[in-house]
Order: C-alpha cells, then sequence, then structure tokens
C-alpha cells in the first residue's frame, strides 16, 4: 500500500502515505470483524488509504494541482479499484520501486537500510535499532534525516538503470538480509521464529530475479542462504515454543524442498567471478544444512570460512561467531580465549549472544559460577522471549551446581 500510494503521490509525500495507510488497516480492524472480510481486501484497504489521502490533500489547498494526477492514476489500474489483488504486475513493481528509491545515492547510507526497512518493510523503529545494535532515537533520526532528503532531492518514482542499478543493489541486498535475519531469529516478542518476515525477504528477493538487470550471483547467494536457513524454521523452536539447539533439531524434518532450492541458488550463485560476504555465509548455511549429524558437520571448514569473511570485512558478530566454531574444533579453553579477545568490542557489550556464548564456555569447563553471572547478563537484555527463557535454564543448571544439587564436573557442551 505505502508502495502504491508513493507512486500516485509521489515518495515527497511519505509522511502523509504513511499515516492514511495506518488509517485505512484501522478501519479495517474496526470494520472487517463486523461486517466480515471484502472480497478484495487489497483493493479495499488502498481505496479507503486513498480516499484518506485526498481527504487530506483537500484541507492542505493541494488538490487542485495533483487530484487529475491521482484520478488518471487509479484508472490506470483498470475498472475502477476492483482489480487490484496483491500480486498485481503493477503493485510488485511498485513494492521494488519502493526498495530501490530507500537505496537511493542520495539518501546518506547508514539510512539507506533503515528506511527500506522502514517503508517497505513495516518494521517499527525499536526492531530496527535491536537489528542493527543501535539506539532507537539514532534510528528515529535517520528516519526523519532520510525522509526529508526524499522531499529536498525530488526523488522520483522510477526504477533505476544501467550502472545505477548496481550502485544500488547492494543496499537492497543489506535491506532483506536485515528483514530475513529478523524473520530468523526475532529480537524481541513471545516467537523465536517469525516466518512472516522471514518470507517477505525470501519474496523480495524473488522479484529481485524476476528481474533481467538484478538476477546476478550476488542474489542467487543471498536467496540460497534464505532458502537453506528457512529449511530449518519448523524445527528450531518445539511444541511447547522452546528454543531447540541445532545439535537437538529433528534433521529428517528439515524442509526438502527449501533445501534443494537453496542448492540450486548456490550454484547459480558460482557463476560469476566475485565472492560476497553472501556467497561466504550461504556456504556456511550449506555445511551445518548438509550435514548428515551434527558430529559430521565439517567445523575445520567453518572456521576458513568464517576467517575469510573476516579477511573481507571486519565484524564482531562474524568474529563471535568464528570463537564458538573454533571451540568445536580446539574445545572450550580455546573458544573461551577467542572470546576473551574480543572483550574490548563496545558494540558486543550490547549484544546478549556475546555474553552467553561466554557463559556457554565457562559452562563446558565446569565453572558454573562465572557461568551464571554471564547467563543472567545475557538474559537482562534478551529480547526475545524464547531465547530468555532458555538462558534461565542455564542459570537455572549452573546453580544446582553450585549449590552442590548435582555432580560438579565438566558440562557436556551445547549445540547452539
Amino acid at each position: 500500500m505505502t508502495a502504491t500510494l508513493a507512486r500516485i503521490l509521489g515518495p515527497g509525500r511519505i509522511e502523509l502515505i504513511e499515516d492514511v495507510v495506518q488509517e485505512a488497516l484501522l478501519a479495517a480492524l474496526g470494520r472487517w470483524p463486523r461486517d466480515g472480510i471484502p472480497g478484495n481486501p487489497t483493493a479495499w484497504l488502498v481505496q479507503v488509504a486513498k480516499h484518506r489521502a485526498l481527504d487530506v490533500l483537500r484541507r492542505e489547498r493541494l488538490l487542485e494541482d495533483r487530484e487529475s494526477r491521482v484520478r488518471e492514476a487509479i484508472a490506470q489500474w483498470g475498472h475502477g479499484d476492483a482489480t487490484l489483488v496483491a500480486d498485481d504486475p503493477v503493485i510488485v513493481d511498485d513494492q521494488l520501486r519502493m526498495i530501490f528509491i530507500c537505496c537511493h545515492p542520495a539518501i546518506p547510507a547508514d539510512s539507506r537500510v533503515t528506511l527500506t526497512l522502514k517503508l517497505a518493510g513495516g518494521f517499527g523503529a525499536s526492531e530496527i535499532a535491536r537489528a542493527f545494535l543501535a539506539e532507537e532515537t539514532a534510528i528515529h533520526q535517520r528516519l526523519v534525516r532520510a525522509k526529508r532528503r526524499i522531499r529536498e532531492a525530488g526523488l522520483a518514482f522510477e526504477m533505476p538503470e544501467g550502472a545505477e542499478i548496481s550502485e544500488r543493489l547492494d543496499s537492497v541486498l543489506d535491506v532483506l538480509y536485515a528483514m530475513f535475519t529478523e524473520g530468523h531469529t526475532a529480537h524481541a516478542g513471545d516467537e523465536l521464529v517469525r516466518r512472516d518476515i522471514g518470507e517477505e525477504a525470501m519474496r523480495l528477493g524473488a522479484l529481485l530475479l524476476r528481474h533481467p538487470a538484478l538476477a546476478r550471483p550476488a542474489v542467487h547467494a543471498l536467496m540460497a542462504l534464505f532458502h537453506l536457513h528457512a529449511a530449518r524454521f519448523e524445527t528450531r523452536v518445539d511444541s511447547e515454543g522452546e528454543l531447540l539447539l541445532l545439535a537437538e533439531q529433528d534433521r529428517t524434518r528439515w524442509d526438502r524442498a527449501h533445501i534443494a532450492a537453496g542448492v540450486r541458488h548456490l550454484e547459480r550463485a558460482a557463476s560469476g567471478d566475485v565472492v560476497t560476504r553472501y556467497h561466504l555465509e550461504a556456504e556456511l548455511a550449506a555445511c551445518h544444512t548438509l550435514a548428515p549429524s551434527w558430529e559430521e558437520t565439517s567445523w575445520v571448514r567453518i572456521v576458513g570460512l568464517y576467517d575469510a569473511m573476516l579477511d573481507s570485512f571486519q565484524s564482531p558478530v562474524v568474529a563471535l561467531n568464528r570463537a564458538i566454531a573454533v571451540a568445536e574444533v580446539s574445545g572450550s579453553e580455546s573458544g573461551l580465549r577467542a572470546l576473551e579477545a574480543l572483550s574490548g568490542q563496545s558494540v558486543l557489550s550490547r549484544y546478549p549472544p556475546y555474553e552467553a556464548a561466554v557463559g556457554e564456555m565457562l559452562r563446558r569447563l565446569g565453572r558454573h559460577q562465572e557461568a551464571r553471572i554471564h547467563f543472567a547478563s545475557a538474559a537482562e537484555r534478551a529480547g526475545s522471549a524464547p531465547v530468555r527463557r532458555f538462558l534461565e535454564r542455564r542459570i537455572r543448571e549452573c546453580s544446582a551446581v553450585c549449590e552442590g544439587n548435582v555432580e560438579n564436573r565438566e558440562a557436556p557442551p551445547s549445540r547452539a
């Protein structure tokens, strides 16, 4: 809806468009339970939002300039709004254009992903802040600056061409990656996996591949990563919604169709001469997903892939994941040393998985009192309820050992 109305009213009216979209959704919440869901919900919502926008434009004395353009654009959809459906090619193109507008080079680089997640992905500022380990006030400021820049630059609602597509594609892929990451492991809420967000990222990635100029190896690599992770969606929690570690998951229930699609995209990704971070992450996912069992996973290969990623770009989160993999190759003591070497990273001080990883290494080494402290620190910051409950179980386990209720010995490794 946001993308479609941006085409009609112009991206310079983003604030108005966001407002009328919310009003349309609120109207649906009020009327549909009473009157029933209309035969074409998409058309109903767009129609209500359009009329709300026209009312505002009238009040702002801008209707004379825009009304004819709005009505002409509406007429191009066919027989009124009744022909609108969610997968209409016009709406599909609108969504793609909206993503590329948000990634326009006129918009500051640190705001492109944030703006796209807000306008095209429906993310709130707090969700975006958690995804990027940033302060919520900083995210709000980015959004304000980006929307102001759209107005000031008078950006057109159109797809870029030629070299300009390549210039923006990296930011677009960053957007989809961040969106899928939130779907794979939600940073807040009662559910660990938010399939709707993950599947939306996959749908938008598939749209990119439908565009001849965008069907590139990096896009295939990203789609390979998505499919290989999505194959495990159903097994990442148990029947009670509790987190299941990778070693605990029933591999026979992993989605074979997603795995096959991931392998196909990984093969297509190999056609280029540039290896991106998405290539490396997709191969990491393949190492896990294609391994017959946890014990047969190639951890040496996984450490090598993390090394390659760190050679390409420095990331404290990648370094954290590498340290965990080192523990599987060389033991928990080596893993703990690698984690302690990262303790000065200010970003990781706000990142609960870091404290949880340190706690896990200490638990494996039988240092339960210290482990309990780190698990408690991670639990305090955990936004996701399933992750918090998992950490609370770890705290109880360590407390039981410290209080002498169970044998105080080196704990078996836990497979995250």
